[in-house]
This record gives C-alpha cells, sequence and structure tokens, in this order.
C-alpha cells in the first residue's frame, strides 16, 4: 500500500490551513447545492480568481505559465483536500484539457495569446467533440472544415456541448479529408464563439438544468492559424486530451463525503436504526475501500514514473456506479421531498421559501443528472471494452 512521507503529510497540512483561510463560506454552500457535472460559472471563476492569486490553479502546468512544480503525490494530496473541504470544481474545459493539447502541439503563439488569458478567465471555454450520431464512436463526426484560403469553411454541428452558453471559445474536432480512414481526416480548430454563423441551442436535462447544449456551425469562417497541429492530426491531439478528462484524482474522497451525509440523511429521516437501509450503505463504503485503494495504488505507479493503464477505465466505472447508487439511497431516504423539480424550487427558481430540510433541496436533481456519469467522458461499455482489449486480450 502506497505510504505517504511525512513531508507529503506536510504539505497536506498547509493545503487544509489555506482551504480554511480562504476558501468562503459560500462557495462551499454553492458547491453543495450544485447538482450538475460542473460548478455554475460565477462560483467557479471566484475560487478560480483565489487560487490564481495563491499560484495553486493549474499544478500540472509547467511553471513559466503558471504552475507550480508539486509532484504528483502533492496534486493528489491538494485534489483529496479540496475535495475533503468541499470547494467547488474549477471548470476543467480550458486549464485542464485544452491546456495540456497547447502545451503539447500548439505553436507559441498560440500559447501567449491562449493560456494567459484562460488561466485570469478572459477567456471560457468548451468542448465541441460529440454530434449527433457521433458520441462514443466520435471518430464517425461529421461537422466539415473545407480549406479555403487562409480560412477553414465550418459547417455541422455538436451536441451535449456542456457550458457553451457561458463560453467565449470552443475547441473542436472537424473532418478536413473525408477521403481517408476516419481517424486521419480530423482535425483540431480553436474557434471564438462571436464568429459569424454559429448558434447555441439550449438542451434542458430531464433534471430540469441547463448545463449542456447544440451548437450549430453555419458557413462559420475560421482562420487556419486557429488549427492546433498539422492537418488531419486532430485524433492524436483529441486522444492525448481524453487523457486528462479522465484524471484528476480525489474521487474516493468526494464519495466519503458523500456517503457520509447519506449516513446524516438516513439518521434524520429516521432510517438510522433500519438494518436493511444501513447496509446498503455498508456496502457502498466497502466498494469505496477498493476504489480507495485502486487510487493509491495508480499514486505509486505514477509517482514511479509509470502509467496508470487500464486501471483508469475501473476507476472511471467504480466511481460513477459508487456515485449512482449513492445518490439512489439518498434519493430513497428523503422520499416526500425527492420532487422532480425541488432544485429548481429551492435554488432560486421560485421566489417561495423551500418547505423541506437543505439535504432534500438536491436529492433529485443530482440523482438525475447523474445518470449521465455514465455516459460522459467514454462511456461505461467504451470502459469495458478497453478493459477486454487490453487486459483479456479479446
Amino acid at each position: 500500500m502506497f505510504k505517504f512521507t511525512p513531508e507529503d503529510e506536510a504539505f497536506r497540512s498547509e493545503v487544509r490551513t489555506f482551504l480554511a483561510e480562504n476558501l468562503p463560506e459560500d462557495l462551499r454552500q454553492a458547491a453543495r447545492k450544485t447538482t450538475t457535472v460542473f460548478a455554475d460559472k460565477d462560483v467557479a471563476m471566484r475560487w478560480q480568481k483565489i487560487l490564481v492569486d495563491k499560484g495553486w490553479a493549474v499544478p500540472s502546468w509547467p511553471v513559466e505559465w503558471g504552475g507550480t512544480e508539486w509532484t504528483d503525490v502533492q496534486k493528489f494530496i491538494f485534489n483529496e483536500e479540496c475535495a475533503r473541504a468541499r470547494a467547488p470544481g474549477l471548470i476543467p474545459l480550458g486549464l485542464r484539457m485544452l491546456a495540456p493539447v497547447l502545451l503539447k502541439y500548439g505553436t507559441e503563439e498560440q500559447k501567449a495569446e491562449f493560456l494567459p488569458k484562460m488561466l485570469s478567465g478572459e477567456h471560457y471555454w468548451c468542448q465541441g467533440y460529440s454530434e449527433p450520431g457521433s458520441g462514443s464512436d466520435l471518430s464517425s463526426l461529421k461537422t466539415a472544415a473545407v480549406a479555403d484560403g487562409d480560412d477553414y469553411i465550418v459547417n455541422g454541428s455538436k451536441i451535449w456541448t456542456t457550458h457553451a452558453h457561458f463560453a467565449d471559445h470552443i475547441f473542436c474536432l472537424v473532418r478536413t479529408d473525408p477521403t481517408v480512414r476516419p481517424q486521419a481526416g480530423i482535425t483540431f480548430l480553436l474557434i471564438p464563439m462571436d464568429l459569424p454563423g454559429i448558434k447555441v441551442e439550449p438542451i434542458i436535462t430531464m433534471a430540469g438544468d441547463h448545463e449542456v447544449n447544440q451548437v450549430f456551425f453555419d458557413d462559420v469562417r475560421v482562420p487556419q492559424s486557429f488549427r492546433v497541429g498539422e492537418e488531419g492530426q486532430g485524433w492524436e491531439a483529441a486522444k492525448y486530451l481524453l487523457e486528462f478528462e479522465r484524471g484528476g484524482g480525489g474521487a474516493s474522497v468526494r464519495l466519503q463525503v458523500g456517503i457520509d451525509e447519506l449516513r446524516r440523511v438516513a439518521g434524520e429521516e429516521g432510517l438510522g436504526a433500519s438494518e436493511e437501509f444501513l447496509s446498503k450503505i455498508d456496502e457502498l463504503e466497502i466498494r469505496l475501500r477498493g476504489l480507495e485503494h485502486q487510487e493509491l495504488t495508480n499514486l505509486a505507479t505514477v509517482a514511479a514514473g509509470g502509467s496508470p493503464g487500464p486501471s483508469a477505465s475501473v476507476m472511471k466505472n467504480s466511481s460513477v456506479e459508487i456515485g449512482q447508487d449513492m445518490e439512489r439511497l439518498r434519493l430513497e431516504a428523503v422520499q416526500h421531498y425527492a420532487l422532480p423539480d425541488a432544485e429548481r424550487i429551492s435554488l432560486g427558481g421560485s421566489n417561495e421559501p423551500w418547505v423541506g430540510p437543505d439535504y432534500a433541496e438536491t436529492a433529485s436533481g443530482r440523482f438525475l443528472n447523474g445518470r449521465a456519469a455514465s455516459v460522459f467522458g467514454g462511456s461505461k461499455e467504451v470502459q469495458k471494452n478497453i478493459l477486454a482489449k487490453v487486459v483479456l486480450g479479446l
């Protein structure tokens, strides 16, 4: 089992002190009431500014661009302590997903233009990958970019685009050559959202959230200087980005916070003496211990210079399934308060005060929104296919 050193524990203490002194209570409460994958933009950007001022916003970036030179263990500890303190998550689309692609494939001019504005919050990014009919099979995407002088003319649409209604830029995979094998004809483009021909249409989820959208491109003229890497190299960049979309660590701590809350809810709702209900929570704890062990094993591998490999797929599926089962139990516990639109009534959708307990406000929203967790970031079935191929050799 991985052991933290005294130096690691001293760093953990430093992080805890910083969070206790600098994480405002209203941001903690906003994070607690968040039902969607990402925190609201204003909440995330306030927390980002606090971390930028400290120099801790982008630990994985090179120092010359604002990074910290932390070890992999320190990054893991930081993520754990932020989860334990209920800090809102930073929006990863630019900071954790696009930035590594720019650092690896971008030109010096692109880095100088986009990285500082991403860090300051001047630019707010969204991701244009999935399309109608091209989700898990991303290489079948059809949004076309045709070269025209120094520009590309882009036509098509992207769907399930998180926070596109807030974003001023989108990074997109587009098809620049339909005559070659699908993966070879894809290019990675950076597109300002204020260009003529772009339209964003909201998609309201069954949880009542407006988090995702469909983005339409109608003869959008994009400078070729906004291409990242060579034409046709987009699939390589896309795979590299997905390594960061599925990473981050701290899942077991976030889930532990949720399970602790579930035990409190069970007590408040008179289920504290129900052996049947408490045994279900105990089962979640056992599964969580397995996930925690896997996280620490992976941390030891990475700290030694290795790669977690297919275990990332195991952890993704495990953390999602535990989270979904946890929210199902919370919904079961609050019972009559679990109205389909409870979070819209309580979190600003009505002038009337919320009449139920605070722990019931987000029960239905989190349960419904959490159904998507087994699809985004690589669906459960895709992760199983990876394991079947890499581990079992099927």
